[in-house]
């Protein structure tokens, strides 16, 4: 490799982890004993995320969504809530998960620490729930769960 390609990528990695970036990210997130980083939980991006994700095609929240999973509606949780142990709920119903997933979506859901510390922040918050309506809801994920209750009604008949 030559010298100065050598030099413009190391100057490229350097530039990202520049000063600003580095305290732009303590914004972001709080610093946590042994050198963790926990992302700030952002309830109102998590509603957003919450229906352009897909997870309410199969879950439902105020009275919106699917109903092939379990409602996530905050009443229903256990506060306080452990972030940790609402992930690791998740993770034992991963292959389900992934499968329906895959089936309904077409392609499994892939979420960032930031993203599904978002969901977890807008699933236990009352308040930002009674926010959430159809409207929240992309037109390609509502036209999706429009087909899919159409295929369920011809099916039970």
């Amino acid at each position: 490799m030559k010298p100065a390609t050598l030099l413009m990528i190391t100057a490229t990695v350097l530039a990202g982890m520049s000063p600003a970036n580095a305290q732009q990210t303590e914004r972001d997130m709080s610093m946590m004993s042994g050198g963790l980083l926990l992302p700030r939980m952002d309830a109102i991006a998590g509603r957003k995320l919450f229906a352009s994700k897909g997870c309410v095609v199969c879950h439902s929240v105020n009275g919106v969504g699917g109903e092939d999973a379990a409602a996530l509606d905050a009443e229903f949780m256990e506060l306080p809530m452990n972030p940790f142990d609402f992930v690791a709920r998740m993770w034992l119903g991963a292959p389900a998960m992934i499968e329906a997933q895959q089936n309904e979506l077409g392609e499994q859901i892939v979420f960032t620490g930031e993203e599904l510390a978002n969901i977890i922040a807008f699933v236990h918050d009352s308040e930002e729930q009674r926010l959430f309506s159809k409207d929240d809801v992309p037109k390609q994920i509502a036209e999706m769960m429009e087909h899919m209750g159409a295929e369920g009604d011809a099916h039970s008949k």
